[in-house]
């Protein structure tokens, strides 16, 4: 055995030699990843404008499958928010495309990576071009989403002696319905209805044809349906003289928004069970609360039909609470769209 100063120096030396043996292993390793070409994400052969084109020219199941809307109501649709320069071709991604990525994500509840797979575009694209067309939602709303005009009995009503006399200013029938929503913690108390769970109660007002002709979004879901109708009414939602709504028990009961009696059967299901004649009515009350909900239905087919249709309505997203709120009213603006060219329901 050496002296102690060269098992020092053996020590190191031994040292060396390994590092030098771990380096030479190292450095082909590191080198080889170095030059590896870089994996592309969006290797898909058939690029948003071109996936666009294909479901528009081919069967229009798929475009109601992707889109939720007929090939041609699509292009009309395109065609309108380009000439009123609501929305424009950029570098890329032309009107149609953008149209397709916002119907595709309320179609789908599709969020932004599901978008960037489906279109082959950067999350920054896709979120720049969802969010140029929630932007201009409030503008489609004021457009498609009117009060009633006419003061005419609508044909339903006028049409059937069951309404009247009773129902004849009748123009239409609100509701409020919770939309989940997804948002931080320190901000949810307010959101938290009745049942526990987390939403913003919309307010929504349909005629007899199913068309929508009143929303508003964004109300806490703490919030009550007749606090909700308060509030609009302070910001320009009107009654004309003499018509009124038909609302359910949990509004107040005035002129303009007709309630059913209390006490008494209301749901359709209940009057199921006996014959509908008046001679399987109790009293006057339970006819003109049968009555009542046949019309007041329609605010309930309206609301089922656009879920069905929009089933992001359903669920929670991720997007922004400003995005989210703005979701409902996107969905009924389409669905007038959709309706008022004679598009399918759901």
């Amino acid at each position: 055995m050496g002296s102690w100063e060269e098992q020092v120096r053996q020590f190191f030396l031994e040292e060396e030699e390994e590092d030098d043996e771990l380096f030479l292993l190292l450095v082909p390793a590191l080198l080889l990843y170095l030059q590896e070409e870089k994996r592309h994400v969006h290797t898909s052969s058939l690029p948003g404008a071109k996936k666009v084109k294909e479901i528009l020219e081919g069967h229009e199941i798929w475009c109601r499958v992707e889109f939720r809307i007929e090939p041609e109501i699509f292009r009309a649709t395109s065609n309108f928010l380009r000439t009123e320069n609501l929305l424009r071709d950029t570098r890329g991604v032309a009107v149609e495309e953008q149209l397709g990525m916002f119907m595709f994500m309320l179609s789908h509840n599709a969020s932004n990576q599901r978008l960037q797979k489906a279109f082959q575009h950067n999350g920054e694209t896709i979120h720049r071009k969802i969010t140029e067309v929630f932007n201009i939602i409030p503008a489609l709303t004021q457009i498609f989403v009117k009060l009633p005009s006419s003061t005419r009995t609508h044909t339903k009503i006028a049409t059937d002696p069951r309404f009247m006399p009773s129902f004849q200013n009748c123009i239409g029938a609100i509701d409020g319905t919770h939309i989940p929503i997804t948002i931080a913690e320190d901000k949810a108390p307010p959101y938290r209805n009745r049942k526990g769970t987390l939403s913003q109660n919309v307010m929504l007002a349909c005629d007899f044809d199913l068309n929508f002709t009143f929303i508003s979004c964004g109300w806490e879901g703490f919030a009550s349906d007749a606090g909700v109708l308060r509030s609009a009414l302070s910001k320009g939602f009107h009654v004309p003289e003499g018509k009124f709504y038909l609302v359910d028990g949990g509004y107040a009961n005035t002129p303009s928004f007709i309630a059913p009696y209390r006490g008494v059967r209301y749901h359709l299901s209940e009057f199921r069970r006996r014959r509908s004649s008046q001679s399987g009515y109790a009293n006057y009350r339970e006819l003109f609360n049968h009555r009542h909900v046949i019309l007041r239905n329609h605010i309930e087919r309206a609301i089922g039909v656009l879920k069905k249709q929009f089933p992001i309505l359903k669920v929670g997203t991720f997007y922004p609470i400003e995005s989210q709120i703005k979701i409902p009213a996107a969905a009924v603006a389409f669905h007038n769209i959709i309706r008022g060219q004679n598009g399918q329901e759901g």
